[in-house]
């Protein structure tokens, strides 16, 4: 069964997190060079495949002591803000492009790029911490594969719009504000449970 309270609070956390990420950016730059559904089809393959791999280390995590995994989940998710408010502009970075627009060059550029920029990532650690600490894989798991291909197609689509609208900094920092609730939440239940 799906948790629709779940599946929605990790949309929000991850939307948010994800959105100043230079993945998004990257996502506007081969949208509006390719076709925008090619590029769509190997990001949002790419997302799925991060979320699945997160999703099954944090159902790992739910193995250990209730305790420890609060207090661990709480370390990470103060960490996560940590970084999110100490995050120095990295700049443009420099993206492949495919020579063609055919479907598997186009959709096979975005996938790798997902891949391999995405891994490791503060919210692919995110969603590991949250299927650790809801202990409801399929809804943390839906919740942050939407959460990952929403953002990639306001990248795609129509980035550039919001990010005139919405300063990124704002975005960041209540990216950060909520992983710094949910951390002091997380230890809080460590120590009083």
């Amino acid at each position: 069964m799906i948790s629709i309270t779940v599946t929605a609070l990790v949309f929000g956390v991850v939307f948010l997190a994800e959105l100043p990420d230079k993945t998004a950016l990257a996502g506007l730059v081969l949208g509006t060079r390719y076709r925008a559904s090619y590029v769509f089809a190997g990001v949002a393959a790419a997302f799925a495949l991060h979320v699945t791999l997160a999703v099954a280390a944090g159902s790992v995590l739910t193995l250990l002591p209730q305790q420890l995994v609060h207090a661990l989940t709480g370390v990470l998710f103060l960490g996560g803000a940590a970084m999110l408010l100490l995050k120095k502009d990295d700049g443009d970075e420099e993206i492949r492009q495919p020579q063609n627009q055919s479907f598997w060059k186009v959709a096979g550029a975005g996938f790798m790029l997902i891949l391999v920029a995405e891994f490791g990532d503060l919210t692919q650690i995110m969603t590991a911490n949250l299927a650790a600490r809801y202990d409801d894989p399929l809804s943390v798991g839906l919740g942050a594969v939407l959460a990952l291909w929403a953002v990639a197609g306001l990248g795609i689509v129509g980035g550039k719009a919001l990010m005139k609208r919405v300063p990124l900094k704002l975005v960041t920092r209540i990216a950060a504000l909520l992983m710094l609730a949910l951390g002091v939440w997380s230890l809080w239940e460590a120590v009083a449970g």
